[in-house]
């Protein structure tokens, strides 16, 4: 579940300007109740809460964001993710979001857990921890802390982020095919010539990393992503390299179960006949 949709949909002002105006306890209340809405109704099954990935072109459309937003040529790797809540600038806006996910906890829906968006560096995440746990957020048995894994550098050492006190990783495939193949993901012109593309060897050999990384630390790794929802051959890779989860578009669930169903029983056949 996005935070972003949330203040999209049931906000649509910017929380900096929401402090200004000495609204903060308003804008707690709307994203814990959009919160709730999902939490509530799939209990005691679990959700995991993103926190906002917004970008700055993003936040500066809505209301008060002009004037507490920069102007970025490349926003879409700009000032985003756990770089923008660790801020000085924005620390106050992300304690926030932290508090609506205590109030829907302490309100009995222990089955809110929560994602850190875009992490770039282990010191961030370490960093940001320390934030949570000010605001009572700690992980545990009971509370999931999980981050995102979509920029390169998770890619390429991932024991130094899987050893970090933290639940498990989401991989976000847009992203790091982005990043690693250095591809605006918006970009139409590139993407009509193919340029995107998660099943590049390069992106493979990224999400391998990250996934056997994380695993051999005991973490949990998903996916989230388009390409798993319009490639067999993407998903046979990944369930080929363990992943623990998948997640696809809801016209794709049906058939994407059982794919994966026939993927492991394939394997777990071949399995089965060695020596």
């Amino acid at each position: 579940m996005r935070m972003e949709f949330i203040v999209t949909g049931n906000i649509g002002k910017h929380p900096l300007y929401m402090i200004k105006n000495g609204q903060q306890q308003e804008y707690v209340n709307k994203l814990s109740d959009g919160i709730r809405k999902v939490a509530g109704a799939i209990s005691p099954k679990p959700v995991i809460v993103r926190f906002s990935d917004f970008k700055t072109n993003e936040y500066r459309n809505l209301d008060g964001g002009f004037d507490f937003e920069p102007h970025e040529e490349n926003p879409i790797i700009g000032w985003r993710g756990v770089s923008r809540f660790i801020s000085e600038e924005f620390i106050e806006a992300f304690r926030l979001e932290l508090r609506a996910i205590k109030k829907c906890r302490d309100e009995g829906l222990i089955n809110v857990h929560v994602m850190l968006p875009f992490v770039r560096k282990p010191s961030e995440v370490t960093r940001c921890l320390e934030i949570l746990k000010s605001e009572g957020l700690e992980m545990s048995e009971e509370f999931g802390i999980y981050m995102m894994a979509e920029v390169p550098a998770v890619a390429l050492l991932p024991e130094e982020f899987a050893d970090l006190p933290i639940t498990g990783a989401s991989i976000g495939s847009n992203d790091l095919t982005m990043g690693i193949l250095c591809i605006d993901r918006d970009n139409a012109r590139l993407g009509r010539k193919e340029y995107f593309n998660e099943r590049d060897p390069a992106v493979l050999k990224g999400l391998s990393n990250i996934i056997r990384g994380f695993k051999n630390y005991g973490k949990s790794v998903s996916l989230c992503g388009q390409a798993a929802s319009e490639y067999e051959d993407f998903v046979e890779f990944l369930v080929k390299e363990n992943i623990d989860s998948i997640s696809v578009s809801p016209d794709a669930v049906a058939k994407t179960r059982k794919l994966v169903a026939s993927i492991e029983k394939k394997y777990s056949a071949l399995k089965t006949k060695l020596p």
